[in-house]
C-alpha cells in the first residue's frame, strides 16, 4: 500500500493489525519525522513496547536484521526494528535477505526502515515491490511555494492560532518553504498569543521580541564578524532544543546568498541591483557587503561543503557532533582563521 503524508493517520486508525514492514521515503525533515513518529506511536498501541534501532552504512551486517527478528525478549513481546537507511542502497544480497524475511515475516515484529527519496530505479526493485505489497510506503513530497500559506493556515490553526492573510504571506516568505522553522515559528506564536487572530506587526513584533535568541539573528552576527556573540547564540539555540536542521538551513541559505553576491561582484555587477534581486534591506546590505569584501567565493564554497557534513552528521552518517561542526561553519563566517585552517595556508 502507497500513501501520502496527510493520509497516514486516517490510515493507521483504521488498521487493527500491525503490518510486517513500514516505509517512509523523502527529504522533509519534519513531515518524514512526524510520519515515523505516528508510525511509532501506533504500533505501541498494538503492543510493541520495544524498539531496536539499526544504522546502515557501506559495513553493516544485514545478517543483523535476521538475528534480531529471531531473538527473544526478556522484556518484551513484541517488537520494533527501526531500519535508517539514509543515502544507502541495497546490494542483491540485501534485497535478497529483506524479501526472505518479508515472505515469512516474525508475527511479533514489525520493520520500520527510514531513507531519504528514493530514485525511479529504487521504486523498480525487487525489494521495494515487496514492502509496496506487503506492508506500507509513505513518500513524504515536499510542500509546494503555492501551497506554503494554506499549509501555514491549516498548522496555525490546529494550534489554536489564527494568522491574517498578509500575516500568513509574511511568514511563508520568512521561513522560504523550510518547515522545521515554520513549526518553531508557529510554536513561538501560540505561545504568545494563545486563541488569538494575528496580523503582521504582531508577528514582526514576535520575531523582534526574541530576536536575539533567534536563528536569523546567529547569521547577522556571523556577518558582523562579532564571533563571541555568534557563537553566544549558538550555544543557547541548542540549549533551548531548536533542532540543528533548522540553524544548518538558516546557516546554508545566507553562504549561498553570499556566494551570489561575491560571485557577481566580481564579475563586476553594480551591488544596488543586486541587493533588490536578493532581497536585501536596511543594515543587512551593508552586511553582506563587508562579508563579501571578507569573504572570497571560494571560502564561501568551502562552507557549502563543511554544510553538507553537518547534514551528514544530523541524518546519522557521520559520526561527528553536527553542533560542533555548526559552531565551526559559524567562526569561520564570522572571520575566524581556525587553527588547522593557519596551518594549511
Amino acid at each position: 500500500m502507497k500513501l501520502r503524508a496527510d493520509q497516514l493517520a486516517n490510515q493507521l486508525e483504521r488498521l487493527t493489525q500491525a503490518l510486517p514492514v513500514y516505509l517512509v521515503t523523502g527529504d522533509e525533515p519534519l513531515l518524514c519525522g512526524e510520519s515515523v513518529d505516528a508510525i511509532r506511536a501506533h504500533l505501541r498501541n498494538l503492543g510493541f513496547s520495544e524498539r531496536e534501532v539499526m544504522h546502515v552504512d557501506a559495513s553493516f551486517n544485514w545478517d543483523a536484521l535476521l538475528e534480531s527478528a529471531n531473538a527473544l525478549s526478556l522484556f518484551a513481546e513484541r517488537k520494533l526494528i527501526e531500519i535508517r537507511l539514509g543515502n544507502q542502497k541495497l546490494t542483491k544480497a540485501s534485497s535478497d535477505l529483506l524479501q526472505r524475511y518479508l515472505a515469512n515475516p516474525a508475527p511479533d515484529n514489525a520493520l520500520l526502515i527510514i531513507c531519504d527519496r528514493l530514485d525511479r530505479n529504487v521504486k523498480q526493485s525487487a525489494w521495494f515491490k515487496t514492502v509496496e505489497q506487503v506492508g506500507a510506503v509513505v513518500e513524504v513530497w515536499p510542500i509546494e511555494p503555492d501551497q506554503l500559506v494554506q499549509w501555514l493556515g491549516q498548522r496555525a490553526a490546529s494550534q489554536g492560532v489564527q494568522l491574517d492573510p498578509e500575516a500568513l504571506q509574511l511568514l511563508a516568505d520568512r521561513i522560504e518553504g523550510n518547515l522545521l522553522a515554520a513549526r518553531q515559528e508557529l510554536d513561538k506564536l501560540a505561545l504568545l498569543y494563545p486563541g488569538q487572530r494575528l496580523s503582521p506587526e504582531q508577528v514582526i513584533q514576535a520575531v523582534s521580541d526574541s530576536s536575539r535568541f533567534d536563528i536569523f539573528a546567529l547569521t547577522d552576527a556571523a556577518l558582523q564578524s562579532d564571533p563571541g556573540r555568534a557563537q553566544h547564540i549558538l550555544q543557547v539555540l541548542r540549549q533551548e532544543g531548536n533542532e540543528s536542521a533548522v540553524v544548518l538551513w538558516a546557516l546554508t541559505r545566507d553562504i549561498r546568498m553570499l556566494h551570489r553576491v561575491a560571485r557577481a561582484l566580481a564579475a563586476g555587477q553594480p551591488y544596488d541591483p543586486l541587493c533588490q534581486k536578493e532581497r536585501l534591506w536596511g543594515k543587512r546590505k551593508q552586511l553582506v557587503r563587508n562579508a563579501c569584501r571578507r569573504l572570497r567565493p571560494e571560502q564561501l564554497e568551502t562552507l557549502l561543503d563543511q554544510a553538507a557534513d553537518v547534514d551528514m552528521a544530523i541524518k546519522g552518517q557521520r559520526a561527528d557532533d553536527p553542533w560542533l561542526l555548526l559552531s565551526q561553519i559559524t567562526l569561520s563566517l564570522a572571520g575566524c582563521q581556525l587553527p588547522w585552517q593557519i596551518a594549511a595556508y
